[in-house]
């Protein structure tokens, strides 16, 4: 066999092992960072995150905020559990906290990490609200949309090294490429904003796991004419409304599947 010939070989198993299937929409991604790296790294920035920020321990909000994250975290590891993928779930240790800091973000990392910021409270206004937001920040998650960012910060910034090794020789810089990923930098500027694909899977699957906790997927609809409202007018928009657009064909494009989503509402 020639060199030229086992080369391709070789690229062709790593990219199917590499490829990983996104529950529900079945779309194929390249995932070259192993999702047991990333929880790793998740598990030990989420801790270094919350060491250093004021996290609301018990309040209403806080309340809610766990409430609806075992609800619908609880809905999707019943749902994967029925279709036989429970494996995509290995490693996953669901924590869901509050953080006390007015930008109007959330995020989910790698495991079920999640923060809501107490700035998209009043955005959210209730469970329902709430509920959409915790959604589709958990299937970015589900998605590893944030394992697609990752590889491209890690080509983009670092030239394509490993993730070992990038912790290893540059953890500073890996560390904010890790946190740009998932929505969690402190600077727009780190940021790698998720591609349309990402959005609109990120929002399908949404409404899915929200209809799927019991919660009315039909509020997807207000909460991001709300999110649209609440931009108008901002020369520089919070970090969550810079990375999750809200315009008239993200709407439409939940309008046009509430009806699948629906399916799984039972109330």
């Amino acid at each position: 066999m020639s060199l030229k010939l086992t080369l391709l070989t070789l690229l062709f198993l790593t990219v199917l092992y590499a490829c990983y299937k996104v529950p529900i929409t079945g779309r194929r991604q390249l995932s070259l960072v192993s999702e047991k790296e990333m929880q790793a790294v998740s598990f030990k920035e989420y801790n270094s995150f919350l060491s250093q920020s004021n996290v609301v321990r018990y309040s209403p909000d806080a309340e809610m905020v766990k409430r609806v994250g075992q609800k619908i975290s609880t809905a999707v590891t019943n749902y994967l559990y029925s279709k036989g993928q429970e494996r995509l779930l290995d490693g996953y240790a669901w924590e869901f906290n509050l953080v006390d800091d007015q930008q109007v973000n959330a995020w989910c990392m790698p495991g079920g990490k999640v923060v809501v910021y107490t700035g998209i409270i009043p955005i959210v206004k209730d469970e329902n609200g709430l509920a959409v937001v915790m959604g589709h920040e958990i299937a970015h998650a589900i998605a590893r949309h944030g394992n697609e960012r990752m590889s491209q910060g890690l080509v983009q910034q670092l030239g394509g090294i490993a993730l070992a090794v990038a912790l290893s020789d540059k953890p500073a810089e890996t560390q904010q490429i890790f946190m740009g990923a998932y929505g969690a930098g402190t600077t727009v500027g780190f940021m790698l904003p998720f591609s349309r694909t990402h959005e609109s899977e990120a929002d399908i699957m949404g409404i899915d796991f929200m209809a799927m906790a019991d919660y009315d997927p039909n509020h997807a609809v207000t909460f991001w004419q709300r999110m649209a409202d609440a931009s108008k007018g901002q020369a520089k928009p919070d970090e969550f409304l810079s990375t999750h657009p809200s315009d008239d064909a993200r709407i439409a494009n939940i309008k046009k599947h509430l009806p699948e989503a629906l399916r799984y509402y039972k109330n």
